[in-house]
């Protein structure tokens, strides 16, 4: 039997816990509470506090746990606790918030260490609401000078976190990254 442990981060309202529900084959747990800051997002009812979880069943014995961070600073004390036995991370960013680069650098600079052991795919929700900034500007902003000493390659797709097939691609480009004979 074998168990693996993905973690999904980004920012509060980048589809988190949406994406973990679209691939988990059992009811997500989450720990959201009610919020002000969930106003502005459309169908948001709270923002995750703790953790979000699921899991996906490969076969009879092996899974794959899906965890979601708290998308919030404040809570990043549980970033740390989440990541450990981690094997790779799956960030999304929200292209409508009005600095989603900024929130890219943070994450990535926030998980550097984590990433450094592991490696990282980038998945930009609300393309459809906002086409700007561009899937090829996210690859220009990973080869600028700020993320340079990172030399980070990550596979980067438009996603959208409710659809399962769109989720699952961004999960097997991470799994294909941190082996590609898979």
């Amino acid at each position: 039997m074998s168990n693996y442990k993905i973690i999904f981060t980004g920012p509060p309202g980048a589809g988190k816990t949406t994406a973990i529900g679209a691939l988990s084959d059992i009811p997500p747990v989450k720990t959201d509470a009610a919020s002000a800051e969930t106003l502005g997002y459309v169908g948001k009812q709270g923002i995750t506090v703790a953790l979000d979880y699921g899991m996906m069943r490969l076969n009879s014995t092996d899974k794959v746990h899906l965890f979601g961070t708290p998308g919030q600073e404040r809570f990043d004390f549980m970033w740390e606790i989440l990541v450990q036995g981690g094997l790779g991370l799956v960030l999304l960013i929200d292209n409508t918030r009005p600095k989603p680069f900024e929130d890219m650098h943070f994450f990535l600079n926030a998980f550097k260490r984590f990433i450094h052991e592991t490696k990282v795919a980038i998945g930009v929700t609300r393309m459809d609401l906002s086409p700007s900034p561009s899937i090829a500007d996210y690859y220009e902003q990973i080869k600028g000078e700020h993320l340079k000493e990172m030399a980070l390659r990550p596979p980067i797709f438009e996603i959208d976190a409710r659809a399962k097939e769109d989720v699952s691609l961004l999960l097997q480009a991470l799994l294909y990254s941190l082996d590609p004979g898979m």
